[in-house]
């Protein structure tokens, strides 16, 4: 009998691990191409919204003093969304915005927002309310951070620096713009691209 009940659980364990291989591959199909959202030579693709000022210095997509957001010229719906990020002075705070509408000022109403605030570093909100807590701790001033958001249905997540931060499943916007928020502070973007998803497979790995 023992040996009986150990072959279905042998069987079981093994079922159970071909499955998570399978949803392995899943996870590492890509389903379009990269795209640059940023030349490293002007704001091509770009829209500034409301009072935003971000100009080019050494090849970086760089944040003036100023409120407001960057917006690009075309909508998304289910994407991949990479970009590294720096903080140029103390108590700094931005945000990249994910499928942002168009009505608002400074920002957009009720925008959901992956927040760049040194107290709330991978912060996620929508509007002001917080719906994911912070686990990044404070990153040091000119100390570069990858970002990469996956969005796809309802469902949102956030890595840093190539590790899981957080998973939601209650993103209510359907499609919209990517934005970067000004708000008063100077910050600085890098190899900012974007990969568009389907909608039959899981987000692509790095």
């Amino acid at each position: 009998m023992k040996t009986l009940q150990l072959r279905i659980f042998s069987a079981i364990l093994l079922a159970s691990l071909a499955l998570a291989r399978f949803s392995s591959a899943a996870e590492t199909k890509d389903d379009g191409q990269w795209k640059s959202l940023f030349n490293g030579k002007d704001l091509t693709g770009w829209t500034p919204v409301n009072d935003c000022i971000f100009t080019v210095t050494n090849d970086n997509l760089h944040l003036v003093k100023s409120m407001g957001w960057l917006r690009t010229e075309n909508e998304y719906t289910n994407f991949v969304l990479e970009a590294e990020w720096r903080a140029l002075e103390p108590k700094y705070n931005s945000g990249f915005f994910i499928r942002a509408g168009m009505e608002g000022k400074p920002f957009p109403t009720d925008v959901w927002q992956v927040n760049l605030k040194e107290s709330a570093v991978g912060e996620l909100l929508k509007g002001s309310t917080n719906r994911v807590h912070s686990v990044t701790p404070p990153v040091p001033l000119n100390q570069w951070v990858k970002f990469r958001m996956a969005v796809r249905g309802k469902k949102l997540t956030l890595d840093v620096d190539g590790k899981r931060a957080w998973e939601f499943t209650e993103l209510d916007a359907a499609h919209g713009y990517i934005g970067l928020q000004a708000e008063g502070k100077v910050m600085e973007f890098r190899n900012v691209r974007v990969q568009e998803l389907g909608t039959s497979s899981s987000p692509p790995s790095q």
